[in-house]
């Protein structure tokens, strides 16, 4: 089977779509298909992979590659790369990885005609169960895979750092929250000496950083909260497995949340807002708190560290749940159904 997999955003860019890309076409060619993958991203490196990557296509290479192809695979709609469907009707499989729609939730005339496009598609497939209800009903849901051969527990001892916050630092993430959470932590310790003790690190960068050094500092936690800047690959798994909890209050309704998976994988036990996808992300092996609200964030982690009993089940259920984001488990199914399309044409 010839998968012609489009999307927009390819390594060496980071984020989430990249990163998926990347895990699924490596796991389509090992299930035994041939795969061409079409991105806008450029890149002059030598990283060799497994499959024809075909950056910045022009024209007589879109229609190349889009008669070559016996089905299409649209990685999050894409139409500058798919519009030739229109004229080649090719089996096409798409998969929903955030919001079609505008911040606001409002529909712009781009949002509805993906809306459209996916109404022609064999099969569409959503990341989470909250996308599928706000974005296309009829979507199957399957959750992201994560990379687990970089993301796994190497730190056996006992862990010395608390409380990790992971991603961007802009506003939507929320690490202002985690800054605050510590705070009132410390603030309302009473018996629980520890808890004056407790520790946050802050990996990742952006636009918010130096408001956050601020914050911290007008909070008298500078002995407490450390900055790392943005890590990646074993450094960053190595950071992780140093810490008991990840905390990922975001105030956007997340798609999905690739970093819970990455936390829980690396051993720690996630607290994730809800309203979107990181209640999916979690499972049964997280603990999930009301969106923007510093009061039920802090009741949920003060009743985990309080209740060793809850923590304890809670982290037995994390290998189960992790299983089913396995890439060769999620790959499979995003192969099934594209199989399917393949020989039926529509599902």
């Amino acid at each position: 089977m010839k998968i012609l997999f489009l999307s927009h955003k390819f390594y060496p860019e980071i984020g989430g779509i990249e990163v998926n890309s990347e895990i699924l076409a490596n796991q389509f060619v090992a299930l035994g298909a041939e795969v061409h993958l079409l991105t806008w991203s450029e890149y002059v490196g030598e990283k060799i992979f497994p499959f024809k990557v075909i950056r910045n296509p022009d024209l007589s290479t879109l229609l190349k590659e889009h008669r070559w192809a016996d089905v299409v695979f649209e990685n999050n709609p894409s139409l500058k790369l798919s519009w030739p469907l229109l004229f080649f009707r090719k089996p096409h499989v798409v998969a929903i990885r955030t919001w079609i729609s505008r911040m606001d939730g409002n529909l712009a005339f781009p949002d509805k005609i993906k809306l459209l496009w996916l109404k022609k598609a064999s099969a569409v497939i959503a990341v989470s169960e909250e996308v599928r209800i706000l974005s296309f009903a009829k979507a199957i849901v399957i959750g992201n895979p994560y990379r687990s051969s970089l993301f796994k527990i190497t730190n056996t001892n006992q862990r010395t750092k608390d409380f990790v916050f992971l991603g961007r630092l802009v506003s939507d993430k929320g690490a202002d929250l985690a800054v605050a959470l510590l705070k009132k932590l410390h603030e309302t310790a009473g018996d629980f000496k520890r808890y004056k003790e407790l520790s946050l690190t802050i990996i990742g960068d952006g636009p918010e950083k130096e408001r956050l050094i601020q914050l911290v500092k007008a909070n008298n936690l500078s002995n407490y909260v450390h900055f790392t800047g943005m890590l990646q690959g074993d450094t960053l798994t190595s950071c992780l497995n140093e810490h008991k909890y990840l905390l990922a209050p975001s105030r956007w309704k997340e798609p999905f949340g690739n970093i819970a998976l990455e936390g829980m994988a690396c051993g720690c036990l996630p607290f994730v807002s809800d309203g979107g996808g990181l209640i999916d992300a979690v499972g049964n092996a997280g603990v999930v708190f009301e969106r923007n609200n510093i009061d039920s964030f802090y009741e949920q982690v003060r009743e985990l560290l309080e209740s060793p009993e809850k923590e304890t089940l809670l982290r037995l259920n994390s290998s189960g749940h992790l299983l089913k984001h396995q890439p060769e488990y999620v790959a499979q199914l995003y192969y099934d159904l594209i199989f399917k399309a393949y020989n039926s044409k529509s599902i």
